[in-house]
């Protein structure tokens, strides 16, 4: 298993897991989100391509309308 932080808390996942994997699994898949590792944004078209790691700091943000 591979140990992430999560928004702060800690989350435990599949080895071999990337961003993508993550957000299917968190059940956010089609929402409106940003999503950093270790406090770097990583733009949307690099989720599937981005392999988390042991200790990454992983911050899910969700986009919410307002006026």
């Amino acid at each position: 298993m591979l140990e992430i932080e999560l928004n702060g808390a800690a989350h435990a996942l599949p080895e071999a897991t990337s961003l993508h994997d993550l957000v299917e699994s968190l059940g956010l898949a089609g929402q409106k989100l940003a999503l950093a590792v270790n406090r770097q944004v990583v733009p949307r078209e690099r989720w599937r391509e981005t392999p988390l790691q042991a200790r990454d700091r992983v911050d899910v943000v969700r986009a919410i309308g307002g006026g």
